[in-house]
């Protein structure tokens, strides 16, 4: 018999907030936290646009370890002490062997790299910080997880672009059912507020020039935010046995691949993954209330989801709550699908379905019940949470109530 996964506790910061209650607040009061953006650093962006935190939490953690961390790792540890101390769990060496991390991160510290090419290129300085290489890896932020919170189970990065919280949640579910751990601090992490990644973006000509406006008909493209989201993931039996507040059950994950285009999706890719999941989770599409969707803002991206939302759900897809957390938050990239999870699961706690903000104009081929700028009040019995990335890397997951 497969081992139920529960979530048992959340944490996250981003623009909306700096933890997970504040964000949820914000999200279901409709606020957007995009704005212009109010660092000096970057200098000469056309698409001065973004969702920053503007002053991190106290967090404690010592200049030791600080010193060594790039900012996504820190924005991870801090997600993930706040998540922890949700779930009430104690860790200690009767149990650390058996609890991990994994944490999605959409490339790498690039904070640091910034960093080193200013340093050297523009400053004349002869070498980069000895802590460079172990500061921009990929798997930074589940190493100082792990080390801040002492967990000694599988831990590891995951990068898939803007997918990666959803594939590292969905790792983290895989370890517990195959019996590797009975704790997983899962989700993920991005800070890519730097100049040189927003000129990057900048060249590809997606990013909206003024906000994020998910499925209205003038919208202009995504906005790119920093943030990080955790949760923490136990076997059903596990969390029972101590007691534990039981948030909502992960019933089931979904995977597929576009094998089309580094950047432009297909229909097929994301109906594959959505359809996975409800296979997985045993659930029909009726069943689903709420659909928390990948809603990046682009006209290309949204169109498509719908397309692919019509396929999988038929008749059922108008019956459907639809909204894009994206259009309060940005696209916080490898952050995104663990703030988007805070979003299902509270949704599914109190039966709030959270707007999509910024909406003015109906798109007729995007012409779901996508919950425009308010909030509304619905039972929430299960929802999907939808992540589609470059290179046609696509992940679902799917949360239930227990």
């Amino acid at each position: 018999m497969r081992k139920r996964v529960v979530i048992t506790g959340i944490g996250g910061l981003c623009g909306l907030g700096a933890d997970a209650p504040a964000i949820w607040a914000a999200m279901r009061a409709g606020r957007s936290a995009i704005g212009p953006i109010s660092n000096p650093a970057l200098h000469d962006i056309k698409v001065a646009t973004g969702c920053e935190i503007r002053k991190l939490p106290e967090h404690g953690v010592e200049r030791k370890q600080l010193v060594a961390m790039d900012r996504f790792s820190l924005l991870a540890v801090i997600a993930a002490r706040e998540a922890a101390l949700h779930a009430g769990l104690t860790i200690d060496e009767t149990n650390t062997h058996r609890i991990g991390a994994t944490i999605g991160v959409g490339v790498c510290g690039w904070e640091v790299i910034e960093e080193n090419y200013r340093a050297i290129l523009l400053e004349g300085k002869s070498r980069a910080g000895i802590f460079s290489v172990p500061k921009a890896m990929p798997g930074a932020p589940a190493g100082h997880v792990s080390m801040n919170l002492g967990l000694r189970g599988p831990v590891f990065g995951v990068t898939s672009a803007c997918s990666s919280s959803n594939h590292a949640i969905a790792s983290a579910v895989d370890q517990i059912r195959l019996g590797r751990a009975d704790v997983m601090l899962a989700g993920g992490t991005d800070a890519p507020m730097v100049w040189g990644i927003l000129k990057g973006w900048e060249a590809l000509r997606v990013l909206s020039p003024d906000t994020c406006r998910p499925f209205s008909a003038d919208r202009q493209g995504l906005v790119l935010g920093e943030g990080a989201g955790m949760a923490v993931l136990e076997s059903y039996e596990h969390a029972s046995a101590r007691g534990a507040h039981i948030l909502a059950e992960i019933a089931g994950v979904g995977f597929s691949g576009d094998a089309s285009d580094i950047v432009a999706p297909t229909i097929d890719g994301p109906e594959s993954a959505m359809r996975a999941c409800l296979a997985d989770a045993s659930l029909n599409a009726e069943e689903i209330d709420y659909l928390n969707a990948h809603g990046t803002g682009t006209r290309a991206n949204d169109q498509i989801e719908t397309a692919a939302i019509k396929r999988v759900f038929g008749d059922h897809a108008y019956k459907l709550s639809v909204s894009s957390t994206k259009s309060m938050h940005a696209h916080c990239l490898g952050a995104s699908g663990a703030l988007e999870l805070i979003a299902c699961v509270m949704a599914i706690r109190e039966g709030v379905i959270p707007p999509t903000a910024n909406y003015r104009e109906p798109d007729p081929e995007c012409d779901l019940d996508i919950t425009p700028n308010t909030a509304h009040e619905r039972k929430v019995r299960a929802a999907l949470s939808n992540a589609f990335a470059f290179g046609g890397t696509n992940a679902v997951l799917a949360f239930k109530a227990v």
